[in-house]
């Protein structure tokens, strides 16, 4: 446990990220949130056996990485974070899919484990540029560019407390844990029983600290609402850059680069 709350509280360093004084960080956020949204749009929207067509598109969220001087080797750890649930997904697709649909040689593709490369690639595609977005514009800014896009205010409002509290909690769940292991000598008390105990005194201290919190806000003058960063008048460098990703995007969507590179070589690309 303690482990996965330092990679929950590495994640503030995206925060810390979007300081930065790249061209990418001036944008609009609402201009970086559209391309964005349109990008995953467009990714999940490919049929289930797709691979060569889904290939193209890691060109946007390395152009976020690259012009936005992000650290790659940690973005892509707290993409292997995620991609864990995405394999427990498809794992069962080649157990019921077995229907051959590529050849390779004397190797055989069923559609099970195409479909299975399939989730697993457009989840580390579309991960990928969410969290470069919001290495390059800082959560809160995301939740605030949603909220101007038409989002209901409650729902951006849970969704930024969502984010904080995430935090709490792993702060929460770091001293139980570690108050677990002072009073464990050797292997005594360590087993799987002690784990129920442990998951009802985090509950307790998460509602605890949540009301403190809430407490604390309140008597800072909170009324349901976060100060506003300053509005910024949309630019033509904003809306070059929402038009650019949004045709690629298109183009990508409606032609097949790769697999038609790949016809020219082999033809049996799927």
């Amino acid at each position: 446990m303690t482990s996965i709350s330092a990679a929950l509280l590495d994640l503030k360093r995206l925060d810390q990220l979007a300081f930065g004084t790249t061209f990418l960080h001036r944008l609009d956020a609402r201009a970086k949130v559209l391309a964005t949204l349109f990008f995953i749009v467009c990714v999940v929207s490919f049929d289930r056996y797709q691979i060569s067509a889904l290939i193209p598109f890691i060109i946007f969220p390395t152009f976020l990485i690259v012009v936005g001087e992000l650290p790659a080797k940690y973005l892509l750890a707290k993409v292997a974070l995620v991609l864990p649930f995405a394999i427990a997904v498809g794992i069962c697709n080649p157990f019921f899919d077995r229907e051959v649909l590529l050849q390779v040689g004397a190797l055989k593709l069923t559609g099970g484990w195409l479909s299975f490369a399939s989730i697993v690639l457009r989840t580390g595609l579309t991960v990928t540029a969410v969290f470069s977005l919001t290495a390059l514009t800082g959560f809160p800014a995301v939740c605030s560019a949603l909220k101007r896009l038409g989002m209901p205010r409650p729902f951006a409002l849970q969704l930024l407390f969502l984010y904080r509290y995430l935090f709490v909690l792993a702060e929460e769940g770091a001293r139980a844990a570690k108050a677990r292991e002072l009073r464990c000598f050797g292997r005594k008390g360590a087993g799987l029983k002690s784990y129920a105990s442990l998951i009802g005194h985090l509950l307790l201290r998460t509602w605890h600290r949540a009301e403190r919190l809430h407490m604390a806000m309140l008597a800072r003058g909170f009324s349901g609402a976060f100060p506003e960063p300053v509005k910024k008048r949309v630019r033509v460098a904003d809306l070059a850059f929402l038009s650019l990703w949004v045709s690629l995007c298109i183009a990508l969507r409606l032609t097949n680069v790769a697999g038609s590179v790949g016809a020219l070589f082999t033809g049996s690309l799927p």
